[in-house]
């Protein structure tokens, strides 16, 4: 499941933070900041979709993922692969290598997490 914009920005400082609470959040924003009303109902549909849940200390709730924001990437990468690209992680890769404006630093980069992987596949 793919989040909307603004529960998906919600989700991005919940991951940065681990545990926080609302007015935490609110800080978190940057201006023109979010009402309170705004960020309770995003907070409401993420916990509905099973992306957040919270402990409740005196009237205070503190916020926290159920979801790992690697997991949640993940998903939608292979999704991507089987919807755009038949599939095939090599066509992803190919594309992903020639269609981005990848320096040849960050091409070495990422030769080496190949042979990392490659590496640990052989064991």
């Amino acid at each position: 499941m793919q989040l909307p914009k603004k529960e998906a920005q919600l989700m991005e400082l919940i991951w940065k933070q681990e545990k926080v609470f609302m007015k935490d959040l609110i800080q978190s924003y940057p201006d023109p900041k979010p009402a309170t009303t705004t960020i309770a109902t995003l907070l409401k549909r993420l916990q509905d979709k099973g992306f957040v849940a919270y402990k409740v200390f005196g009237n205070s709730r503190e916020y926290y993922p159920l979801v790992k924001k690697v997991d949640y990437f993940s998903k939608h990468v292979k999704g991507m692969i089987k919807n755009f690209f038949d599939n095939s992680p090599l066509q992803f890769a190919s594309f992903f290598t020639t269609a981005t404006i990848l320096t040849i630093a960050e091409l070495e980069d990422l030769k080496k997490i190949v042979d990392q992987e490659i590496k640990g596949k052989e064991k």
